[in-house]
């Protein structure tokens, strides 16, 4: 603790270098649960698609006995907003998912999300979805060019209003954070913008940028489950998540392929591998 606030963790370039390691094995397992999500399909199967990567890889999962969490993704459904647990559910046509998952290589941790619709999309559901995702990259972009972590919440609080159409809420009870040694650590990463700044933006954090987006209030309830989070007028949300390192040259996303490029290159940022 400094002064009141928790430690934020600075990791070496050798550190994030094992965090990406970590990333692209877990963006191959949501490559594989992604793909497996169809109509028919139990979110156990997910689970069970999604696991069978890290285990092939000698990786761990992060989410699998935390805090006592039975799986190794999140499956959240619909009305589900987060932290959903896989099991008999069986995806419909028409169903909005949210796949949320983590793997850990030599100790270091990766996190990432991404929302898929199961056949048929609903076009307000589809519009939902692909402003959750852009907000993300805007707010990993933000990291790039940005002074401080309150500065991420901004620009994905300001391109979610931005966009036309009827207003989607922004979830304010559940954040991004710091991630490295342990997949949840300081600082919380609001999805928001506030009067608070937050620490600033320097060499070696590495965040998990998440926003949540639902088509109605941002009102959420837990289930008796202690672990779904559910929309409590029923409306539909949304959830897209990256983990991004910053290092002495730029920023890199640990959980894409390419470091991020393919979506912030166009908004001006170029990523660039850490050294």
């Amino acid at each position: 603790m400094a002064f009141g606030q928790p430690r934020i963790e600075y990791k070496t370039n050798a550190q994030m270098r094992i965090m990406r390691d970590a990333g692209l094995v877990l963006n191959r397992a949501l490559d594989a649960a992604v793909a497996a999500a169809a109509p028919g399909v139990t979110t156990k199967q997910l689970d069970d698609v999604f696991a069978a990567v890290l285990n092939e890889a000698g990786a761990k999962s992060n989410f699998l006995g935390y805090h006592g969490f039975p799986a190794t993704i999140c499956t959240s459904v619909n009305e589900e907003v987060v932290h959903g647990i896989p099991g008999g559910k069986v995806l419909k046509d028409g169903d909005i998912i949210s796949i949320d998952g983590g793997a850990i290589v030599d100790g270091w941790h990766s996190d990432s999300a991404r929302t898929v619709i199961v056949g048929k999309a609903d076009p307000e559901d589809q519009r939902l979805s692909d402003v959750t995702q852009a907000a993300m990259w805007r707010g990993i972009a933000a990291l790039a060019t940005g002074s401080h972590v309150g500065d991420v919440g901004a620009a994905i609080d300001d391109y979610v209003s931005s966009v036309p159409g009827k207003p989607l809420g922004i979830l304010e009870d559940y954040v991004g954070h710091g991630i490295g040694s342990e997949m949840h650590m300081a600082p919380d990463v609001l999805n928001y913008r506030t009067s608070h700044r937050g620490p600033k933006i320097k060499p070696g954090l590495c965040l998990a940028i998440e926003p949540m987006l639902v088509r109605g209030s941002i009102d959420t309830a837990v289930l008796e489950d202690d672990w779904t989070v559910v929309t409590t007028d029923g409306k539909r949300s949304c959830q897209w998540e990256h983990s991004v390192a910053v290092h002495e040259k730029g920023i890199w996303v640990l959980s894409a392929p390419d470091g991020g490029a393919e979506h912030l290159v166009p908004l001006g940022v170029v990523p660039v591998p850490i050294p």
